[in-house]
């Protein structure tokens, strides 16, 4: 999936990677997409939630082949 911008939060534990993310995307102009990487296992959930909250659309998210979690946002 194409993307603009990416923040790697892998290593990092709830609520950074999440933080992490939402400081990028206050960066960006909208309908650009972030990548996000994260290992924390919470991190699924709460990149749903934060997308709900904050209406910036989670268009896609899975696993790498490293096993970390991506996730896509794109900037409302």
């Amino acid at each position: 999936m194409r993307y603009d911008k990416e923040v790697d939060a892998r290593g990092l534990n709830c609520p950074l990677p999440i933080l992490r993310a939402k400081k990028m995307l206050a960066e960006m102009q909208s309908g650009q997409i972030v990548r996000v990487l994260a290992t924390d296992p919470g991190s699924v959930k709460d990149f749903q939630a934060f997308s709900r909250q904050t209406g910036n659309e989670l268009i896609g998210q899975g696993e790498t082949s490293d096993k970390a979690y991506e996730f896509f946002l794109k900037r409302k």
